[in-house]
């Protein structure tokens, strides 16, 4: 169950997607944001620049053009010959002859400054200081020109930006052949100048402000003969006048508060030589000037592209997020899944399969490997602990048993020890009948004793055994001696070979014996009619049987000391058998067919065991067949032979004197 505050990995991995795209996306959108801004300006400084460089070129050309159309018009004879007369008709001819047009053409007369002729009315123009062209004619008598501020025009009017000058020049008249200064000829011309910015188009509209700071043209007519110390934004309009006057000219320039709207404007500027004569080595700057937010117009559609386009990223990230969170986290997911289900080790189903991404793939193999060990794992310890609870019942049985058996002989020995004590023995027969049976039961219970210290040992691994050269048949016969009082109360049959010549074994002697007597005493306990047989051959250690020691020499292997033959002794009984499911355990320490204490037949389960322990640590085998119950049981021993039982030739006339197979 998911603990507080704790997330998914899909989640985590969509949310960490987003943290780092989301804001890389903004920013990039923000960057190229300000980078069309950035391009814009440049564009607008450039436009602006270029725009005021070709204003200044158009009002030069218009002074140029003016001055050069009145100095032609003044040296014209009609007027250098002083027939008054003539005078309006000329000047009205003239004004039409002139380009740009002309608004009015005054004819004055410097000596009584009374206006000769005119073409707009009585009021002169503007006056003419004296003295300003000298009385004689000179090689270039000069053109006198002056400022006039315009007219108040509506303001709904494009043309209310504009510039009127009045150009004057000197007539000389002829007199007593000397050309002598009678008249001025004056004419008023206005330049129309951009008002308003085109959209997109950059120009600006026009602002002329003379070297002292006056405002010459401005679209707000109330600012026109101004200085621009009264402006708000007093020190950028003079910083834009001391550069562009200087030579290391900037030609742009932000502007704030110099409109009627008092917006941020964006100005590129030029100079050019002041045209009013009376202001000698003066300059007039030229600015083209535009709103800020026209000359960014272009940035709206781009702001509105960006955010369409950021909307759209947005949105094909947090689907891209989707998509790759959730390719991500589903093998995980599957994964913990099978991991979960891997609770029940015995189906825990089959494990995710190509996944599509090979460290996850990995992961699986070692999941279903883990799943696998901890499966087998699992099973050992079920085995395990099936085996321990079966050990614990094995145990427990052998604790009642042994308790049993062990009370049984001291019970014998305790009874008639006391009846030869109490006196109850009415003869010295009777006493030595008792001490007999006393000296059987402290046997048997030291043979009890014996046993569950040599199972003791080896379990500990402390008994050993010493390998000899051993005499199988003499063992056999000793084994047999011993048990034939009981195979003759029991009024039992025993078939034993007659063996002649010794069969040396490598084998412990005293160990060899206690496992013929236990295999035998096995025998007579568990059968009740019949015989034992014993029958004996000797084959190679492989199991590959031979028939005769003449074979044995003829063997190709039998000269390889690596070649080891054994003899092999079989004991057949026709007692009770054994279940087949019981035959596993019957060499297992403390296994008993019949654990209770009231079984038929007595023994503490430690005969087989120790006989197998012994057989083992001898390099021999031991081996029990039974068809089953009442069917008798067939033990088969196995021990090395001896090297000298091949070698010594009273050993080679031992094994050919009988049959190997059934010596």
């Amino acid at each position: 169950m998911p603990k507080l505050r704790q997330s998914s990995f899909r989640r985590i991995l969509l949310s960490q997607i987003l943290l780092l795209s989301l804001p890389v996306l903004l920013v990039g959108e923000y960057v190229t944001y300000r980078k069309a801004r950035s391009g814009l300006l440049e564009t607008a400084r450039f436009n602006l620049t270029e725009s005021a460089t070709k204003k200044s070129q158009t009002i030069e050309e218009w002074i140029n053009s003016i001055k050069s159309s009145l100095s032609i018009a003044s040296d014209n004879s009609s007027l250098q010959s002083g027939k008054t007369q003539q005078y309006s008709v000329f000047l009205s001819q003239l004004q039409g002859q002139f380009f740009p047009p002309v608004n009015c053409l005054q004819l004055t007369n410097l000596q009584t400054e009374q206006i000769v002729a005119t073409t707009c009315g009585k009021q002169p123009i503007y006056s003419i200081p004296k003295n300003f062209w000298p009385s004689k004619r000179p090689q270039n008598p000069g053109i006198y020109i002056n400022y006039l501020v315009p007219k108040v025009v509506p303001q709904a009017s494009e043309w209310r930006n504009q510039v009127q000058l009045v150009f004057s020049a000197p007539i000389y008249t002829n007199q007593n052949n000397k050309n002598i200064l009678k008249y001025a000829l004056s004419l008023q011309s206005t330049l129309y100048l951009e008002s308003k910015d085109r959209p997109k188009s950059l120009t600006g509209f026009t602002v002329i402000i003379d070297q002292g700071g006056r405002i010459i043209s401005h679209p707000n007519l109330d600012k026109v003969g101004r200085n621009i110390q009264e402006e708000t934004d007093a020190i950028r309009l003079n910083n834009l006048l001391s550069s562009a006057l200087s030579e290391n000219k900037n030609y742009f320039i932000h502007l704030f508060s110099f409109d009627q709207a008092r917006k941020e404007l964006l100005a590129g500027y030029d100079a050019i030589p002041s045209p009013i004569t009376q202001e000698k080595n003066s300059q007039w700057v030229i600015l083209a000037v535009v709103d800020l937010e026209d000359a960014l117009s272009g940035l709206r559609d781009i702001k509105s592209l960006l955010i369409s386009l950021i909307l759209s990223l947005v949105i094909a990230s947090i689907i891209a997020a989707l998509y790759v969170s959730r390719d991500l986290a589903r093998p995980l997911e599957k994964l913990r899944d099978y991991a979960l289900k891997a609770n029940n080790l015995e189906t825990p189903g089959n494990v995710p399969g190509n996944l599509k991404i090979r460290e996850f793939n990995q992961l699986a193999e070692a999941l279903n490997t883990m799943v696998g060990s901890l499966r087998a794992r699992a099973q050992a310890l079920e085995y395990a602990s099936k085996e321990a609870r079966i050990a614990n019942q094995l145990k427990n049985e052998f604790l009642r048993v042994v308790s049993h058996e062990l009370r049984t002989p001291l019970n014998g020995i305790i009874n008639s020890i006391s009846l030869i004590e109490e006196g109850f023995c009415d003869s010295k027969e009777e006493e030595e009948e008792y001490l007999q049976i006393a000296y059987s039961s402290s046997e048997h219970l030291l043979n009890l004793v014996d046993d569950i210290l040599d199972i003791a040992l080896i379990e500990e691994g402390k008994l050993s055994v010493m390998l000899e050269p051993t005499d199988l048949v003499q063992i056999l016969k000793d084994a047999v001696n011993l048990q034939m009082l009981d195979i003759q109360q029991k009024d039992l049959t025993i078939d034993l070979p007659t063996l002649n010549k010794p069969i040396i074994v490598q084998a412990d002697p005293d160990k060899l014996k206690q496992v013929f007597i236990n295999i035998l005493n096995n025998s007579v306990k568990f059968t009740k009619t019949g015989g034992i047989t014993i029958a004996t051959r000797i084959e190679f250690a492989e199991n590959s049987e031979v028939n005769s020691f003449e074979e044995i020499l003829d063997h190709p292997l039998s000269k390889s000391t690596s070649v080891r033959y054994q003899a092999v002794v079989t004991v057949k009984d026709t007692g009770i058998g054994i279940a087949p499911e019981q035959q596993q355990k019957i060499f297992q320490p403390f296994a008993m067919v019949d654990g209770s204490t009231t079984r038929e037949f007595g023994g503490i389960g430690l005969g087989l065991a120790i006989s197998r322990n012994f057989m083992q640590m001898m390099g021999g085998s031991i081996t029990l067949e039974s068809a089953g119950l009442n069917q008798g049981t067939t033990v088969m021993i196995g021990i090395p032979l001896s090297d000298t039982h091949i070698q010594s030739p009273q050993h080679q006339g031992s094994i050919s004197s009988h049959q190997v197979n059934s010596v």
